[in-house]
């Protein structure tokens, strides 16, 4: 099992994933996607570079890259694994804000989400690729739709698309060579179960 107490560190991609508690639902209708974003903003754009999100009914997945320069106060005096516990609690109020405001909305108690959220490290430039397109198609392994561009809650649409981002959407879209290659990436097959393999190991 991926261990979820690691530190993130800087300069390191991570794909992070969580659902919700027994398969429960984690987003019901179109303020939540929205509010998740906009606390994803608040919280995780001060500490990582995003490439990849999904936000599906009851779970979700990011791409990030941690940050070298972290523009978040108290950082500059801190070192080693008090920074990965810093930047760990970033994720944590995120996360924690979100069931708060949730279970607010809807009259629940407890946990949202099944545990504290998993994290791998990805140390090639060819998962990288690969976690991507599966981040993406993630609608599509599920059945909400037959390409991801008909999804709405995932990055794909912003790399397609000419309007401001803050993906990191030069250099994913250098990865694939240019926006013809990406698009033709993201149509093939990819071997979900490896992936999914080795997300749980």
């Amino acid at each position: 099992m991926p261990n979820p107490k690691i530190p993130l560190e800087p300069d390191r991609f991570y794909h992070i994933y969580n659902r919700g508690i027994n398969e429960c639902p984690i987003f019901k209708e179109t303020t939540n996607y929205e509010y998740f974003l906009a606390l994803y903003d608040k919280y995780i754009l001060p500490i990582a570079d995003t490439y990849a999100w999904v936000l599906m009914g009851n779970h979700f997945h990011l791409l990030v890259r941690i940050k070298t320069n972290l523009n978040l106060e108290g950082f500059e005096n801190l070192q080693g694994l008090i920074i990965g516990k810093r930047i760990n609690q970033q994720f944590s109020n995120l996360f924690n804000a979100y069931t708060k405001a949730f279970n607010k909305k809807y009259n629940r108690t407890g946990s949202l989400l099944e545990h504290t959220f998993r994290r791998k490290s990805i140390e090639s430039e060819s998962y990288l690729k690969q976690a991507l397109i599966y981040i993406h198609n993630n609608p599509v392994h599920h059945g909400f739709c037959t390409h991801p561009r008909d999804y709405r809650w995932s990055s794909y649409l912003s790399y397609i698309s000419l309007k401001p981002t803050k993906l990191q959407r030069e250099t994913v879209i250098g990865w694939f060579d240019d926006l013809a290659n990406f698009k033709t990436a993201h149509e093939q097959k990819i071997d979900v179960i490896a992936i999914e393999n080795w997300l749980k190991s």
